[in-house]
């Protein structure tokens, strides 16, 4: 009886060192390449004409960071450089810290989101997701919010957790597991045959106990935060935008204070009023897309430190590449009335952090986002420091990343020009570092 289990388990064990390996020859690594745990820390001396002081809005010529091991020990215009350092000098750019994508969707890629999502192996997804956060970290985000599998569960739980573990290149990430949703709201499967009872991309819950029930399967299951759907479907008519709310105040405050029980937050996807205003009344972590927002809300907002995460690459998207001249017609007014309203969200002192909706444009093209953020009303200091200071914040990483300063993780990225003068800088990342692994050189 014994041999055949042993049998069994060596099988077992070769079939899975072979599916890592395939795996890690598509993200682009070999076994070999892959980041070691356990080698012994060396010094890196990292030398541009440029670094970012984010915090202070400016920039120090020349800059030097100092690594060693997965931490910065200096960073400056002159760093010691300690016997045996690597010493790689990058040349005319700018070192920055490593860039953060507050809102991304590991596991869509371009294409029909509906028809991917049904027809589309929670595997194959799974996949697709490595190689997804591979391309994004190729790009220089370093740090991602992963706001939902759209209907593979807690698929996302194994993506952060391979590489956390050296498995697989991608960002730090904060996950969310599937989103939550009331029965017939914005992301269930409207449509189809009832017959078939096609899945929603969305965990349902339509009270308050199930809205706990199911946020506590989630972090069963390995999730880091909670991202509710609070509004949807989206409309306009004679330019005023209007969207119906899911969850009432009281619903979304028992999310809010079951997620703090155990030390996490809850993020909403919500477009505009009265949804946006339940939930900074609840206090949310953060309002995803914010195309509306009230008087009293962005008062909230701002008394709270509840960010706003526009997403404007998405909205451009569709406005791009909408499938009817009618639907374009309408997605570039719903993109209007949006920048419309982002001015007065500017101009009331709204928190803002940096997230783009990628996964159904591609991943990796996500820089676009700091652009469009400079093109509608922020300078592209304040983008820049939404990204990296209040982007650490939401993340919960703050005093570990968003900045180059002693003791905070070596995420370094370096791009050509000025970022200061010209934000587009942000979209041709040349070196990527995390944690003191070189990916990009």
């Amino acid at each position: 009886m014994t041999r055949p289990r042993l049998f069994l388990s060596l099988s077992l064990s070769l079939s899975l060192f072979l599916f890592l390996l395939l795996l890690l020859s598509l993200l682009g690594l070999s076994a070999a390449q892959a980041p070691s745990q356990t080698a012994a820390p060396h010094a890196i001396v990292l030398r541009a004409a440029r670094l970012l002081d984010v915090k202070n809005g400016r920039l120090v010529k020349p800059g030097e960071v100092l690594v060693l091991g997965e931490r910065i020990v200096e960073a400056g215009s002159s760093v010691k450089r300690p016997a045996g350092a690597e010493v790689i000098d990058l040349g005319d750019r700018t070192l920055m810290p490593g860039l953060i994508d507050a809102h991304v969707h590991l596991f869509l890629h371009p294409g029909a989101e509906d028809l991917q999502t049904v027809q589309e192996s929670v595997p194959q997804r799974t996949i697709m997701a490595l190689l997804a956060a591979r391309d994004d970290l190729m790009a220089g985000f370093t740090a991602e919010r992963d706001m939902g599998t759209e209907g593979a569960g807690s698929a996302d739980t194994a993506v952060r957790d391979a590489i956390n573990e050296g498995l697989a290149p991608g960002p730090r990430l904060r996950i969310s597991g599937n989103a939550i949703n009331i029965l017939g709201g914005h992301e269930d499967a409207i449509g189809y045959n009832p017959e078939q009872h096609v899945l929603p991309n969305a965990t349902y819950a339509n009270n308050k106990d199930e809205l706990v029930a199911a946020m506590r399967q989630q972090f069963k299951e390995g999730a880091d935060f909670i991202k509710i759907y609070e509004t949807g479907p989206d409309s306009a008519r004679d330019g005023q935008f209007s969207t119906i709310y899911q969850y009432t105040e009281a619903e979304l405050k028992a999310a809010v204070e079951e997620a703090a029980r155990v030390g996490r937050r809850v993020a909403v996807h919500a477009t505009g009023e009265p949804g946006t205003l339940f939930a900074a009344r609840a206090g949310v972590a953060s309002i995803d897309h914010a195309n509306q927002l009230g008087d009293e809300t962005m008062r909230l907002m701002r008394e709270k430190q509840i960010f706003a995460v526009p997403t404007f690459t998405i909205f451009e998207y569709f406005a791009d590449h909408a499938a009817t001249p009618a639907q374009a017609a309408h997605e570039h007014q719903m993109l209007d009335m949006k920048v419309q309203d982002f001015r007065k969200q500017i101009a009331a002192g709204v928190p803002m952090a940096v997230g783009s909706d990628v996964g159904p444009f591609p991943h990796g093209t996500q820089g676009r986002e700091f652009v469009l953020m400079v093109k509608y009303g922020l300078s592209p200091v304040a983008v820049l420091q939404a990204d990296l200071l209040n982007g650490a914040k939401l993340l919960g990483w703050e005093g570990q990343i968003g900045a180059l300063e002693a003791g905070y993780l070596a995420d370094i990225v370096a791009v050509g020009g000025d970022p200061l003068q010209d934000i587009g800088a942000v979209e041709n990342v040349s070196f990527v570092m995390k944690g003191g692994v070189v990916y990009r050189k």
